[in-house]
């Protein structure tokens, strides 16, 4: 029985290995397409539009923007801002008490008028921070400001020149002094009024955390990235989705006092310039930028989102960008590479795999999307869609020849089938008896000569019905009895009419039979095919002449067809004596082999008081016809 069991399933699954080969090889293609680097281009533009289909945010209501414009420079008449210009404005903001001003402006020397203004400033304003530049050149900060009042705003770009990380911290190899940004410097100075500081991080001590909120530091093979340059403490920026991300004042805005006070109080204030000619900008595509040119943000809109999804992480538990080890991403990769494996082998048509491939990629693009959007895990996607649908639908042109090439030697071992059974039950069950007859008592040469002039030409009426019948692609059977009947008609009247024909046939134990029981009710047969309906009726022909020839003394048989509560039976019952049936026999072995085909089951309880020969089956519609 195991061992049944056991040639089943490899029979089942035997071209599974077809594909596997071919379907590894294209993964072992793409995983090192990856680990060159070939896919991180198109893994940004997929991370970028992510970013850029998310809902609608609401504007933060903690950090406004103080940007000088075009406008502003016009009406000053100079160029870069003088110093007496920025103390003004830093002296107008502290009368609203902003919890931290960052001025985004560097301030390495002298503007004049008013140095002196804007040094009392720095020296007198202790929620003020300003700005150096560490990488690669280094400029430096305004003199006799102190140490944790300065913060650096160097951003690191991808190879494509586009800003997707936050880089917090880094080490200056110049004095071996840790640094960090503005970033950073404005989102610990507004969290600290919270009551939470920064520290190092619990599951990662090499991070930065605030409160319970670790801040996920990238590594050089995070998300779609492939050697990076993660040097330093770096981030992944998670920008704010909407049109209008904060609120926004010019410098002639502030010097009129022509905006609401509450823009102001308890926030983090961001001083820079917001004009092309600056050419302070960030090249951007993740999201839409109302001042900049196309694709591009100011860089005081930068330090502003930067600032932003700190302190929304941590007080409102705003998703930060984070990724898995290097090794689940590579089991994600290569568990979607497997699942296009199977989706190729699935018995469907090329257009049906088609569509299913298709339905499946659409679903693992927005379950990537979904992760990212509500979780922030960035995942792998190119690589895993594009396996998944090289596999898919590549795969199943080796998979389709498979099952060309089954179908081919099914209908050949059905031909053969076909025809043994057809002999079988007509040409061969009359010399059966010649036989037999010709061992009890000798048979005069006349006879013998007539009975062997039949069998040669129920011999040719065979070979004659099966030339037709592939000529003609007729659907009928012929019997043993000569008779050929059509297929196309309801199963329970086909099965009558092979009931009937073959009572009629000159065979020994019928003469003893004085009660016929037919029992023929409809049978649902729309999910039969043209071949199970032919071998049902092979069956049961061959159920009667087992009857016919081996039943001593039978007096009784009844012939069940009919479907009762969902299943569907063909019984044949007699009460002779029939102990000679073989369970080893040709017939037996097609009965179980059709069982096996309608998913059912075959029995024969066989004694000297009788003979039940039953085959039983549910009528199902195969999913995948």
């Amino acid at each position: 029985m195991k061992r049944s069991v056991w040639q089943r399933i490899h029979a089942k699954y035997a071209c599974w290995r077809i594909g596997v080969l071919p379907g590894f090889t294209l993964l072992g293609v793409i995983v090192v397409l990856r680990l060159i680097g070939l896919l991180q281009y198109y893994e940004w533009l997929v991370f970028d539009s992510f970013l850029g289909w998310r809902p609608i945010e609401p504007v933060d209501e903690r950090i406004t923007i103080i940007g000088i414009n075009e406008a502003d420079i016009q009406s000053l008449k100079a160029y870069p801002v003088p110093d007496r210009e920025l103390a003004l404005l830093i002296n107008t903001l502290q009368e609203y008490q902003p919890r931290a001003i960052g001025l985004d402006i560097v301030r390495d020397h002298a503007v004049e008028p008013g140095h002196q203004e804007l040094a009392d400033v720095f020296a007198n304003s202790k929620n003020l921070f300003v700005v150096e530049k560490v990488l690669p050149d280094p400029i430096a900060p305004p003199p006799n400001v102190a140490s944790a009042q300065i913060g650096f705003i160097d951003g690191i770009k991808d190879r494509d020149g586009r800003l997707r990380r936050s880089l917090l911290g880094t080490p200056v190899p110049q004095n071996s002094q840790y640094k960090h940004s503005l970033t950073l410097r404005l989102a610990t100075a507004y969290l600290a009024a919270e009551g939470i500081s920064l520290e190092n991080g619990i599951r990662d001590v090499r991070t930065m955390r605030f409160g319970s909120v670790e801040l996920p530091q990238i590594h050089p093979h995070s998300g779609g990235y492939v050697r990076a340059d993660a040097g330093g403490m770096q981030i992944l920026l998670n920008y704010r989705n909407s049109s209008t991300q904060f609120q926004t004042l010019s410098l002639s805005d502030v010097k009129s006092r022509n905006f609401d006070p509450t823009w102001l109080r308890d926030r983090i204030i961001i001083i820079g310039m917001t004009t092309p000619s600056a050419k302070d900008v960030f090249p951007v595509t993740a999201i839409a930028s109302n001042h900049a040119a196309d694709g591009e943000i100011y860089g005081v809109e930068f330090q502003a989102h930067a600032v932003s999804q700190i302190i929304s992480a941590v007080l409102d538990g705003r998703s930060l960008i984070w990724t898995w080890a290097d090794g689940w991403e590579y089991l994600w990769i290569i568990t979607w590479g497997i699942a296009g494996i199977i989706l190729a082998w699935l018995p469907l048509t090329p257009y049906k795999n088609f569509v299913i491939v298709g339905i499946t990629s659409l679903c693992l693009v927005g379950a990537s999307y979904t992760l990212l959007t509500w979780w922030g895990l960035w995942v792998p996607v190119v690589p895993t869609a594009l396996i998944l649908v090289l596999n898919g639908v590549g795969l199943t042109a080796f998979y389709q020849y498979n099952r060309a090439m089954r179908s081919r030697l099914n209908e050949r071992q059905l031909t053969i089938n076909h025809t043994y059974t057809t002999i079988h039950n007509g040409p061969l069950q009359t010399l059966k008896l010649l036989i037999k007859q010709s061992r009890d008592q000798d048979i005069p040469q006349d006879e013998l000569i007539l009975k062997l002039t039949q069998i040669d030409s129920e011999l040719r009426e065979v070979y004659e019905s099966l030339e037709r019948e592939v000529q003609t692609q007729e659907q009928s059977l012929r019997l043993g009895s000569g008779k050929e009947i059509n297929l196309n008609a309801p199963l329970h009247e086909t099965l009558y009419q092979i009931y009937s024909q073959t009572l009629e046939r000159d065979f020994p134990c019928y003469k003893t039979l004085k009660l016929k029981i037919p029992n023929f009710e409809p049978i649902d047969d729309r999910y039969l095919s043209i071949e199970q309906k032919r071998s049902l009726c092979q069956f049961l022909e061959e159920a009667l002449c087992n009857v016919g020839k081996h039943a001593k003394g039978v007096t009784r048989l009844r012939t069940d067809c009919l479907q009762k509560e969902e299943q569907c039976i063909v019984r044949i019952t007699d009460n002779g004596s029939n102990p000679s049936v073989s369970s080893d026999g040709r017939g037996t072995k097609q009965a179980m082999q059709l069982a096996r085909q309608l998913r059912g089951r075959f029995q024969r309880q066989s004694s000297f008081q009788g003979t039940v020969c039953e085959l039983t089956w549910r009528p199902r519609k195969s999913w995948f016809s």
